[in-house]
């Protein structure tokens, strides 16, 4: 007997459901060489590798733009204005508010838990009327556009659990990411991009940020080309992006058609469906060599689209550099860009940290929005700011009249979306006068991501993958669509 009619008696049965489960081999393999194929159209262009049974419904949204706020931005010196808490300054939570609810072990020791009103001022803006903090001056005049929403709320109390449920509806990690579900769904606009592009930055204050770990935009049990790509700020924008030296574009070339051909016989004789993402993946990275510099190049954009994001978007790896960025690959047909910005994690000396994380990004995010506006790109994406949860009203440490800090708090807190699908200039929700608990129209974490998912024309219970007997979803078994935020 040849190699070859032996290795394929050798089949296992994992091997065997890959190739029935998936379709692998003939249509997995012939969507590689011809994307046209196996893809759907939405709108004007191709989308690429979109499931055949998406959207559910006409969406409103594209694409996605988040801008994740690492850390946890304090609710009530932002966006959630409390002014008859000054009356309540150094008196100890009363229980009535607490309600015996669990707080962190950073501040259960305290002998008081001292109510820190914030020393910003706060002011009407708009024809919404929203109260926004003098922290947030550009935000404040983007206010007819978002939808601020106060009453968040999540399991979570300590930051990694957060923020991984925040990102892939679990606390536990392994599970697929928004970005990478989304990127499962509706597959991508265009072929020499990722679907799924992620940007970390850090401010000038850099006080206790929080670390952020890669599997935040992992695929999880998704086939692993739906992950992000990190893009970063210094060398290359992408890692191995550059032909190590003495390799030119023909033999880069030469070789990936090598061992695509070793990987395609190996794709059909054991039907992994990961050979087959390899095989993607090869010709998504030779892609993205002519691409991505041409798109990271941002000397062709204008001087007053610099000025309108700030001095720092001509510093590579900024905050303002990374949502002038965002703009220009959601404009490119990138589906879901994800930022994070580290360093909102403020226990001690938040007035003085605050000030500076809101300096690095407020200029930049109500930019983000002026421009896709500007460009006719706001109704087709959707713009999310916030962080994984919130912080107390009552002071961690010493309170004085200036300084303070707040703890992690997760029964209240306060995002912003605007554009695809979103209604402008509301203000949803309300929480109680010490902006501890919710009393209004609660939004649970698995009811924002539904909300997100119908945006882009998807019911969040029907948006499934099956993995180890379960067929899973992004909200579990939870989540409902916000009504009332949807335009």
């Amino acid at each position: 007997m040849d190699p070859e009619s032996r290795l394929r008696l050798e089949i296992t049965r994992r091997q065997f459901f890959g190739r029935t489960s998936t379709g692998i081999g003939t249509a997995a393999l012939a969507s590689i060489l011809n994307p046209q194929l196996l893809s759907g159209r939405t709108g004007k262009g191709i989308t690429h590798g979109i499931r055949p049974d998406l959207p559910h419904f006409a969406p409103k949204a594209k694409r996605v733009i988040f801008l994740f706020q690492s850390g946890a931005p304090a609710q009530m010196d932002l966006l959630d204005y409390k002014p008859q808490l000054e009356k309540h300054r150094g008196t100890d939570l009363p229980d009535s508010v607490r309600r015996g609810q669990r707080i962190t072990g950073m501040t259960s020791r305290q002998k008081t838990l001292p109510v820190a009103p914030s020393i910003f001022k706060f002011s009407r803006h708009g024809e919404s009327g929203a109260w926004v903090s003098e922290l947030l001056p550009r935000t404040a005049q983007i206010v007819d556009d978002i939808a601020i929403v106060r009453t968040l709320h999540t399991e979570a109390i300590n930051h990694d659990p957060g923020i991984t449920f925040f990102q892939t509806g679990s606390q536990q990690p392994g599970r697929p990411s928004l970005g990478a579900w989304l990127s499962y769904g509706l597959g991508s606009e265009t072929r020499d991009l990722p679907s799924f592009v992620v940007m970390v930055s850090i401010g000038r204050i850099k006080t206790n940020p929080q670390p952020i770990f890669s599997r935040l935009w992992g695929a999880g049990f998704l086939p692993s080309d739906h992950q992000g790509v990190k893009f970063r700020g210094v060398g290359d924008p992408v890692l191995y992006l550059s032909n190590p030296p003495g390799v030119d574009h023909r033999s880069r070339r030469r070789m990936l058609d090598g061992i695509g051909e070793l990987n395609r016989l190996r794709a059909e004789a054991y039907g992994d469906p990961e050979i087959t993402t390899r095989i993607s993946q090869y010709e998504m990275a030779y892609k993205m060599q002519l691409s991505v510099p041409e798109l990271t190049d941002v000397s062709n954009e204008p001087e007053h689209i610099f000025e309108l994001y700030g001095p720092d978007s001509r510093k590579p790896g900024t905050y303002a550099a990374n949502c002038l960025m965002a703009r220009r690959l959601s404009e490119a047909g990138v589906r879901f860009v994800q930022l994070y910005h580290r360093g909102w994690d403020q226990h001690d000396n938040l007035p003085a940290q605050i000030r500076g994380q809101c300096e690095d990004t407020d200029q930049a995010s109500a930019a983000l929005v002026t421009d896709l506006k500007q460009r006719g790109l706001l109704d087709e994406t959707l713009v999310i700011w916030g962080g994984e949860f919130g912080r107390t009203v009552y002071c961690q440490g010493r309170l004085t009249e200036d300084n303070y800090g707040r703890d992690h708090h997760p029964r209240c807190f306060t995002m912003w979306m605007a554009g695809g699908g979103i209604r402008p200039g509301i203000s949803y929700g309300e929480t109680d006068d010490f902006s501890y608990n919710v009393v209004k129209d609660p939004v649970h974490v698995h009811d924002f991501q539904a909300t997100v998912l119908h945006c882009l024309g998807i019911d969040h219970t029907q948006l499934t993958f099956k993995f180890q007997g379960r067929h899973y979803r992004l909200t579990d078994i939870h989540g409902e669509v916000v009504k009332p935020l949807l335009a």
